[in-house]
């Protein structure tokens, strides 16, 4: 006979789950930061206007 569901420590393995995968891309996200400050590159803006949105100059 099969055991009978665990639902609450199955709830609790896809939360350590997702708290190490958080984790992770916390730590991803921190080194490449950390690379570009030591190779002196300016920091990544998603507010910088690409080469086509620039205000036109008059």
């Amino acid at each position: 006979m099969a055991f009978k569901p665990n639902y609450g420590q199955q709830r609790a393995d896809r939360n350590r789950a997702k708290e190490e995968k958080k984790k992770e891309k916390l730590q991803r996200r921190q080194e490449e930061s950390e690379r570009r400050k030591a190779a002196g590159l300016p920091p990544e803006d998603d507010e910088t206007p690409m080469d086509g949105d620039k205000p036109d100059q008059d």
